[in-house]
């Protein structure tokens, strides 16, 4: 044996600290003392030593739900675990997190992700984060063999493959997953393979012998900083519990089980430590019942305190991060079209922020689907990142990357593949401060070309802002005008949370002022763009400038323009509930304008605040008015494309009648 004294002590105390974590935690949910439910790795604890003996300052983790034991292995604190555990203020993410969600910053752990190999991702995102800072550091892509059936997973094994990420994939293969065996489920002989088509140096090696696994890792650490390339190790082990605590392991035999007991980490690597000499048994019985003490002292520490708990008032605080944002209207203006605005944001934020970068397909040379970039790769090209088709694993990497200070914009094609990315935008970025308790912020931008008018067809020309609304830790962006996109964009890139930046697609060609650098509009801000006096048109994008044509057609008409006030959002989540409730208290009455369609749309939540307020409630006249797209998908025919979202004159009569005109 290689290892001194000192270190082969270290690695058996911290698999005697795991497995005894995790007995006791086992039998907390036996008796019904714990919530929920957890996820256990007792017979898997040689790989958290190897790891956490092997990692330097500065190295990061991403562990699976199966997390207890590298959680500890990384110097979290047994109280603090076991607090989080029973949802108490005491925990590492104040009872926020739980089981499958402890992070601790302090010792490089942004937590772990529940929807199986989504964490791959994310840890990928903190190596493209540690190379983009130039630091000889690495992340580590904890994951079971599952995983490895998941795309997310291929798709970042390729991206970090040709952008040579300094990530370690460490792949505990326990022959099931969930329920599942390996040999039922997985294609190929061997696990290592999915990697080597990546051109991704991986080995093999038996999880449960810490010396190999150590070595493997130790090698596995150097080669990726002096080669720049990534690597995996697969261990294969085995775990002696269910999957979770409801599980009877009835697809497992118990010849199976009785043989990997014999193959047990610990008791195998305290007899290599006997036999070798390096420790005696009485050295190994003190360091087993110093290390079971401990365990639990610190459990009957967490347990005093179990029931301090967060209130339900402070949980705000970790939703948003609400640092301020300086904002400024400038008085410089020039013309410009709308995506030449957005291309101008993008260009003075990443050149005042190294930590700004843009990411999507065909952003470079091409200049994007709608050429807004432009040529923007050749005024910031280490700033710019032309992504493979990869939603689901280019958005995932971006908000891994947000936890080390990257401002990432990612650019989407079409918002309607948005679908591809809600793994990232609904589990991960929206939740991700939340569920550390504000340990971690999520600076992230995700542009998405909406709407229709472009003749693309109903999966190319949704308006889907209702399914981001209604996720708690998005900001939704829908700017009108050429100068808004680009100062909105610009405070949504300064912002310290997630935001989904709404670009319908015919602001692209709209002409308008646009502002100078330090133009920078306050998001969760509506604007009156036109005052009048008796009904409030309300919208938001490029509806608000359809809504803007009903007063030239009543100066067309000889009607009194005056009458119109036009009420334009801007931000949709967080609502600026106050603009809208005094606008309609003033005029008392009002019409909600948008593309999206009628049922369940956004328009829906306006009609509630509004209703919702007793006041205003008192004032109205007349019943609100919905003006919005038919409950259809958007036809690809022009004429029919016209007919399924709001238009001029279907606006103009209703406003008309509403007035009584």
């Amino acid at each position: 044996m290689q290892l001194s004294k000192k270190k082969a002590m270290k690695a058996l105390e911290i698999m005697l600290n795991s497995r005894y974590f995790e007995q006791q935690i086992s039998s907390l949910f036996q008796k019904n003392i714990m919530h929920g439910t957890t996820h256990l790795n007792i017979g898997q604890e040689a790989p958290q030593a190897a790891l956490a003996l092997n990692l330097k300052e500065g190295d990061w983790i991403v562990p699976t739900h199966r997390c207890h034991g590298y959680t500890i292995a990384s110097g979290s604190s047994l109280y603090k675990m076991f607090s989080e555990m029973f949802g108490s203020s005491h925990g590492l993410s104040k009872g926020l997190g739980g089981s499958m969600h402890m992070s601790d910053k302090n010792n490089f752990n942004p937590g772990s992700s529940a929807v199986v190999a989504s964490g791959v991702a994310l840890a990928a995102g903190l190596s493209f984060a540690l190379k983009h800072k130039k630091q000889e550091n690495i992340a580590v892509a904890l994951l079971g063999d599952g995983a490895t059936n998941r795309g997310v997973v291929h798709e970042i094994m390729n991206i970090s493959s040709i952008w040579d990420l300094p990530l370690l994939y460490l792949l505990e293969n326990n022959g099931y997953g969930m329920s599942s065996s390996v040999k039922q489920m997985v294609a190929g002989n061997n696990l290592t393979d999915r990697a080597k088509v990546f051109n991704i140096k991986a080995i093999s090696v038996d999880g449960n012998d810490f010396e190999q696994v150590y070595n493997a890792i130790y090698h596995a650490r150097k080669y990726i900083i002096e080669e720049n390339k990534p690597f995996l190790i697969e261990c294969k082990t085995y775990r002696y519990n269910g999957h979770s605590k409801s599980d009877p392991c009835i697809y497992r035999t118990r010849e199976e089980e009785s043989y990997w007991l014999s193959r047990c980490p610990i008791k195998n690597f305290t007899k290599k430590l006997i036999d070798n000499k390096i420790a005696t048994k009485e050295e190994i019985d003190i360091l087993n019942k110093a290390c079971e003490k401990l365990v639990l002292e610190e459990l009957n520490k967490a347990e005093a305190v179990k029931d301090d708990l967060l209130s339900v008032d402070s949980l705000k605080s970790f939703v948003f991060d609400e640092t301020k944002i300086e904002t400024y209207e400038s008085k410089k203006l020039h013309r410009a079209l709308g995506r030449e605005a957005i291309r101008e944001a993008l260009l003075e934020e990443s050149q005042r922020d190294s930590n700004v970068v843009v990411l999507g397909e065909d952003i470079g040379l091409y200049g994007g689907c709608f050429k807004v970039t432009g040529d923007l790769y050749s005024h910031i090209p280490n700033q710019l990142f032309e992504t493979p088709v990869s939603e689901e694993g280019f958005a995932n990497l971006a908000v891994g990357a947000s936890l080390l200070g990257i401002r990432s914009v990612v650019e989407i094609m079409y918002g309607d593949f948005s679908t591809l990315i809600s793994d990232a935008l609904i589990n991960h970025a929206s939740k991700i401060r939340f569920m550390s308790a504000g340990q971690f912020n999520c600076p992230v931008v995700f542009r998405l070309p909406m709407g229709c008018g472009t003749g693309h067809g109903a999966q190319h020309s949704q308006s889907l802002e209702a399914m981001f609304t209604n996720i708690p830790g998005l900001k939704v962006v829908a700017p009108s005008s050429p100068r808004k996109a680009k100062a909105l964009l610009k405070a949504s890139i300064r912002d310290n949370n997630p935001v989904v930046f709404l670009e319908h697609k015919l602001l692209y060609q709209i002409e308008g002022e646009v502002g100078d650098e330090s133009d920078i509009f306050e998001l969760g801000k509506a604007s009156i763009i036109k005052e009048g006096t008796s009904i409030s048109l309300i919208s938001y994008g490029y509806s608000t400038n359809v809504c803007l044509k009903i007063v030239e057609l009543f100066k067309e008409s000889n009607l009194d323009e005056n009458l119109i006030e036009i009420v334009d959002l801007n931000t949709l989540s967080p609502l600026d509930k106050k603009t809208i409730l005094q606008s309609v208290k003033k005029t008392h009455k009002a019409i909600i304008v948008h593309e999206a369609p009628l049922s369940s749309g956004f328009g829906s939540e306006i009609v509630a605040t509004i209703c919702e307020d007793e006041e205003t409630f008192s004032l109205l006249e007349k019943p609100i008015i919905r003006i919005c797209g038919k409950d259809l998908p958007i036809p690809f025919s022009l004429e029919l494309e016209k007919s399924v979202v709001p238009i001029e004159s279907e606006i103009f009569n209703k406003v008309k009648k509403l007035l009584e005109l």
